[in-house]
């Protein structure tokens, strides 16, 4: 007798192929092993894609109608919840949509596995409405979900202390399964910093720009969505026609990305929000000296192990420090975290034993 394949449904990212961000990176990283044992449905956005694939990497993709991201995003994964009430699992990757989990809990028999990602409602981007709402869903999201995953130890204390549940730690890969380093030839060639992140008040890319406008000897390069919103065109209008300043559009390319990162001399990582960020997690993968925002996200990524600015100031201060110092100790030391903590197979392992 053929054994059936349980059926997953993956809620809560833009889609596959991967050409957004870290979900997606995510699901793009472990959907095949995933495939090979259960019946995978990946819900995708049909607003941001050219080409509507029915299948990728083993899994079959199933599009909505609506955006993945903004508000729509709640009204998007309540879509996907509908469509996935009648699979044995469903996987949910951040909590936006998780307001109507106690419904689906009352008439799916689906067995519900949230990532809840960072605290999303911390964001300084959110008004004071939209916070208690993501408060909220994040709640619901863990009182209703039969399982929780978290992706640092710091989301787990939080999901522990704030509503009494346990949670599975599996955090981010940062190792590429195709590691071809494409040199540009828009590379500086002089010693340069350099970060790769959204263009969000919560990145503190206005503390790293202005401690750079103070450092005119200093190179410094950032790849980011600065046309998508205010916030990124007042800082690219301010910042991006000083000299040694370079602001970039995404790179959604790992190879052509990761030029621009083995080249830097120092990584800045200015994240304060969020759990283990997959930026950061690459840049240690790749063997990157890594000077990052002081937070307890970033250093029990870290393990403490990296260096850490909390001012404009400061980040002058220690990138002046720095001028003509060997980082091959603290880079050799962040490749050794990330080879042992931060690998898709791992991740992928883990998902699987939860999920399978």
């Amino acid at each position: 007798m053929i054994k059936t394949k349980a059926s997953l449904a993956i809620v809560g990212t833009v889609g596959l192929p991967a050409n957004y961000g870290g979900w997606e990176t995510l699901v793009e990283n472990i959907v095949t092993p995933l495939s090979e044992q259960l019946d995978v449905t990946v819900y995708c956005s049909r607003n941001r894609y050219k080409t509507h694939l029915t299948s990728y990497k083993g899994a079959q993709l199933d599009y909505i109608g609506l955006n993945a991201n903004g508000i729509q995003s709640i009204f998007y994964d309540i879509v996907c919840l509908w469509r996935a009430r009648s699979f044995d699992h469903v996987l949910i990757l951040g909590t936006s949509g998780c307001i109507a989990l106690p419904l689906f809990r009352l008439i799916s028999k689906a067995h519900y596995t949230l990532n809840i990602d960072g605290l999303e409602w911390r964001r300084e981007k959110w008004s004071g409405a939209a916070k208690a709402f993501l408060r909220m869903s994040e709640y619901l999201g863990c009182r209703f979900a039969h399982q929780l995953v978290a992706d640092n130890a710091v989301i787990q204390t939080h999901i522990q202390t704030a509503y009494n549940c346990k949670s599975a730690l599996i955090a981010y890969g940062g190792d590429s399964p195709a590691m071809e380093i494409i040199p540009d030839p828009e590379i500086p060639q002089e010693p340069y910093a350099f970060s790769v992140c959204r263009i969000e008040p919560e990145n503190n890319l206005h503390m790293i720009l202005e401690a750079y406008a103070g450092l005119p000897e200093s190179r410094l390069v950032i790849i980011g969505n600065w046309k998508s919103s205010a916030f990124g065109l007042d800082l690219k209008k301010r910042y991006g026609a000083l000299k040694n300043i370079t602001l970039l559009d995404p790179i959604y390319d790992r190879g052509k990305l990761d030029g621009y990162r083995a080249g830097c001399q120092l990584y800045l990582h200015g994240h304060s929000a969020g759990g283990t960020n997959p930026s950061l997690v690459e840049a240690m993968w790749l063997g990157l000296p890594i000077l990052a925002f002081d937070v307890n996200f970033n250093r029990e990524t870290t393990e403490d192990q990296a260096l850490y600015f909390t001012s404009i100031q400061d980040l002058r201060e220690k990138v002046e420090e720095l001028q003509g110092t060997n980082l091959s100790e603290l880079a050799n030391t962040m490749k050794g975290i990330a080879d042992r903590r931060y690998t898709w197979a791992n991740v992928a392992r883990d998902y699987l034993a939860l999920l399978g």
